[in-house]
């Protein structure tokens, strides 16, 4: 997939407006990279299909969740709460403990014109609060491991969206020793060897 059509994926679901939008957050991510290290330096030239697309193919999804908020956790970037978030309309909370990262999602909310939709906290995700209709977490920790650290944040009905690498089977059965759930694997759109965890009735075993 060339980065063109990952922009025509975005473009043919979800408009104009919205590919524009993420194409100012696009720059916003590559002018921020010569600041600290957001993405890879060898993703920049393959940024909407390792990244942007990577996030937006999330979206559909969390269709079957219930109205609530969308929790994303280690968001990094943006990725991919930033553009769930900006594709989605739903509402909002951007985990992320380093806190220059942080300040650059902070920017980035503001930019967009999304304070009333996204909210960015400096933390772990252990001292969060809420509760989530939708938990994503991209590249932060294993299965089990994210489970366990944000069990409270969720309940039964809560979806899970986990973008994985090839070892996704295999943390699916690590983490069902632990916990009870419907967990189901789906391929990536942008790369053979990426797989997509979604989970739902978790629960400790």
């Amino acid at each position: 997939m060339t980065e063109d059509d990952a922009r025509d994926w975005i473009e043919q679901r979800y408009g104009a407006a919205a590919l524009a939008r993420l194409r100012l957050f696009a720059d916003m991510v590559v002018e921020e990279s010569g600041n600290q290290n957001l993405i890879a330096a060898s993703t920049i030239d393959h940024l909407w299909v390792r990244h942007m697309l990577d996030s937006a193919q999330l979206v559909p999804l969390a269709a079957a969740a219930s109205a609530g908020t969308w929790l994303d956790i280690g968001t990094g970037a943006g990725f991919p709460g930033i553009v769930t978030a900006l594709l989605s309309g739903t509402e909002t909370r951007l985990i992320e403990p380093r806190r220059r990262r942080a300040a650059f999602l902070d920017h980035v909310v503001e930019r967009l014109g999304l304070q009333h939709q996204i909210s960015v906290a400096a933390i772990k995700v252990e001292a969060e609060v809420l509760k989530a209709s939708v938990i994503s977490a991209r590249a932060v920790s294993q299965i089990d491991a994210l489970l366990n650290s944000a069990r409270h944040c969720a309940s039964k009905e809560t979806i899970w969206l986990l973008p994985k690498g090839k070892t996704a089977r295999e943390e699916v059965a690590q983490a069902q020793r632990s916990w009870h759930g419907v967990f189901h694997v789906e391929q990536s759109a942008t790369d053979p060897e990426s797989l997509i965890v979604i989970a739902s009735k978790v629960s400790r075993r």
